[in-house]
């Protein structure tokens, strides 16, 4: 950002001090109509970081809608030191058709970052968002939740190997960490890559307003707002006890080898021990069950809601946990570990 800490897109600008909400266009509809996406853009009187808040990169993603519009439009930012960038619906075509991807050729939005002008539909899209939005940031987090017919306990997943990325990780407070790089064309991948630490809040189920989820995601919001000084009052959090999951070895989808009717005996964010019973597979006369038995000790950070699968459907994607994390969940919070309150200490 300039030295007198404008915040300039393509087409306008912002001052410190001033708010503006913004639809911007990125397409055009069949029709020659534009597709808009709404922007709000706080621009604080004091001097701080940039950073962008984004939701609904898949259309049916809704719980971090939510979050963005919450933050942006209900939390007193007078005093905020820095600026936001808040997008609540990137995939403003998919919203509109509650569904995950474009309905345009059906392409995955957040499989087309940074973009490119002059490319494919998506392409261009994201180009807009990307340049207009992102570009300017120092860094970002990305509300999702899990697709249709699933659900996900609320997590953060960013490449801990970047010191930005860890930093901003850790600030957010989350009990699980999924250490792992963003796959070519997400937002959080590409943005980091180019030097924009950028981490993805995983959240809950699509098509829903899931309001403990989005209160602890507004909580790790605040939380990273503090680490990096936007606000002064807030403090950052310590979740009680924490995982970081790195590597293949550590994490697995459970998937069905037969077809048939599935009962659960877990929520989302169980622990499961070796051996225990996470499901149960069966036909309409409930004959020839199927048990899917937890291959180690783990937390259930993924499972499935709709209760029918065909052979090869996942049904629940478990991390492994070391001892004393699984002493912690068992008898309550762990003490805070020396290094805090500041994810950067």
């Amino acid at each position: 950002m300039s030295d007198d800490r404008m915040f300039t897109y393509n087409g306008g600008a912002v001052s410190p001090g001033e708010t503006q909400n913004i639809r911007y266009g990125i397409s055009e509809t069949y029709l020659g109509d534009p597709v808009r996406i709404p922007v709000t853009i706080v621009n604080g009187e004091r001097d701080g970081p940039t950073a962008f808040l984004t939701a609904a990169a898949h259309g049916d993603e809704l719980n971090g809608i939510e979050v963005v519009r919450e933050v942006a439009h209900d939390w007193d930012l007078s005093e905020l030191a820095g600026t936001l960038v808040c997008l609540p619906v990137l995939n403003v075509p998919g919203f509109i058709a509650q569904q995950r991807y474009l309905p345009v050729y059906d392409r995955d939005l957040n499989r087309s970052f940074p973009g490119k002008a002059g490319s494919t539909s998506s392409k261009r899209m994201a180009h807009q968002i990307y340049e207009n939005f992102i570009a300017p940031c120092d860094f970002g987090l990305d509300f999702h939740t899990s697709t249709r017919g699933r659900t996900n306990m609320l997590h953060v997943r960013g490449d801990m190997t970047d010191d930005g990325v860890h930093r901003l990780a850790l600030s957010f407070g989350s009990k699980v960490i999924i250490d792992s790089d963003g796959p070519s064309g997400t937002l959080r991948g590409e943005a980091t890559d180019a030097g924009i630490p950028t981490i993805t809040i995983e959240m809950g189920e699509a098509h829903r307003f899931q309001r403990p989820l989005i209160d602890d995601a507004l909580a790790g919001v605040r939380s990273v707002f503090a680490e990096y000084g936007l606000l002064e009052t807030d403090t950052v959090r310590w979740p009680g006890w924490r995982t970081i999951v790195a590597g293949t070895g550590e994490k697995t989808w459970l998937r069905a080898d037969s077809g048939g009717i599935v009962d659960t005996h877990f929520e989302s964010g169980s622990l499961v021990h070796e051996g225990e019973r996470i499901a149960t597979i069966t036909n309409p006369f409930k004959e020839d069950a199927v048990a899917i038995d937890a291959p180690f000790t783990g937390l259930l950070i993924g499972l499935l809601e709709n209760p029918v699968v065909y052979p090869g459907n996942p049904l629940c994607h478990l991390v492994e946990i070391d001892e004393s994390t699984r002493r912690a969940i068992e008898t309550g919070d762990a003490p805070k570990p020396v290094g805090q309150p500041n994810a950067a200490d």
